[in-house]
């Protein structure tokens, strides 16, 4: 029970330095003159994978690779099945899909990248470096590729969003605040969960894909809805569909530099189908309903997503 206690704190402790250190970053976002797509596919869905970030840290210096990977694509199927899926059903969404198409195809050539990479069934130090050119050609793309001229109007409804009117000096002091308390709370956020995976017999794996994957991603969904609520859809699809991303290319990178070992086979054939399928979905439904997506889009969402835990929930024991 002390587990779940230290599991509990250390999840409110990692989304309160997760929320400083986003509302920190984003502060500084103003200055780069990024329209809001970019804004979403960058600084702030970087941000917002700070959580994921230094869980995937921690857990590669303890062995716990199994931890990070399951946290990873979890994460990642949780994005667009739970988080995007409750954003839809709380305020419909407009996709703006002349935007989105630029950033679709190199998101699937992304996520097709990393699977080629990882089929052998091993993350090794070169599948990490290559994670790297991959992460930093992807950035690179969505700055200068996506409508880099960005108006008057969009700043200030930018700002009001991530609650960026603060000075350069309190802006600053919250990454500092952050980035000292997220690798504190993961430290024990991974030993607890590992804890709880050996007492309730449920694999690591298992504990990363579910508990560890819903909690990491709760600053996605505060941004998200809240971004969708101002009528930045943008701002808010291109942040699920930027944290994605870098948990592919950046997080991975660590386990596999730090700590190289096999990928479980479930990963393979149940998981990443799974995020790759979810992902095709939103491109459709973006493509199919250009103009407004429905809440029944998002309850669609929520159902496959619920479908994926019970099937988790069916196997949970190794």
């Amino acid at each position: 029970m002390n587990s779940v206690f230290i599991l509990i704190v250390s999840f409110i402790a990692l989304l309160w330095a997760a929320n400083h250190l986003v509302t920190g970053a984003a502060g500084l976002v103003p200055r780069l003159k990024l329209s809001p797509l970019a804004m979403g596919l960058t600084v702030v869905a970087l941000s917002t994978s700070a959580p994921e970030l230094i869980v995937a840290i921690i857990a590669s210096i303890k062995d716990k690779n199994d931890l990070v990977v399951g946290n990873v694509m979890g994460a990642n199927i949780a994005n667009i099945g739970l988080v995007l899926g409750i954003t839809i059903l709380v305020k419909p969404m407009t996709l703006n899909y002349p935007n989105l198409k630029k950033a679709y195809p190199i998101i699937i050539i992304a996520m097709l990248f990393v699977y080629s990479l990882i089929l052998d069934g091993f993350l090794g130090k070169v599948d990490g470096c290559l994670f790297l050119i991959a992460c930093i050609a992807m950035m690179s793309f969505f700055i200068y590729f996506t409508k880099p001229a960005c108006k008057k109007r969009e700043f200030n409804e930018f700002k009001s969003i991530v609650n960026a009117g603060q000075s350069l000096k309190t802006n600053l002091f919250n990454i500092i605040l952050g980035l000292i308390i997220l690798p504190i709370s993961a430290k024990y956020l991974v030993m607890s969960a590992a804890d709880i995976a050996r007492w309730s017999g449920m694999s690591e794996l298992t504990i990363g894909l579910t508990i560890m994957a819903i909690g990491t991603t709760l600053p996605e969904l505060a941004t998200a809805i809240t971004a969708a609520l101002k009528d930045e859809e943008e701002i808010a699809v291109g942040t699920i569909l930027g944290s994605n991303l870098y948990n592919l290319l950046l997080i991975l990178a660590f386990p596999a530099i730090i700590n190289p070992a096999k990928i479980s086979n479930t990963i393979l054939w149940r998981d990443m189908p799974t995020m790759l399928a979810l992902t095709l979905l939103l491109f459709f439904l973006s493509y199919q309903y250009k103009k407004k997506l429905s809440p029944w889009h998002g309850g669609i969402l929520l159902l496959i997503y619920c479908s994926y835990l019970v099937s988790m929930a069916i196997k949970a024991h190794p």
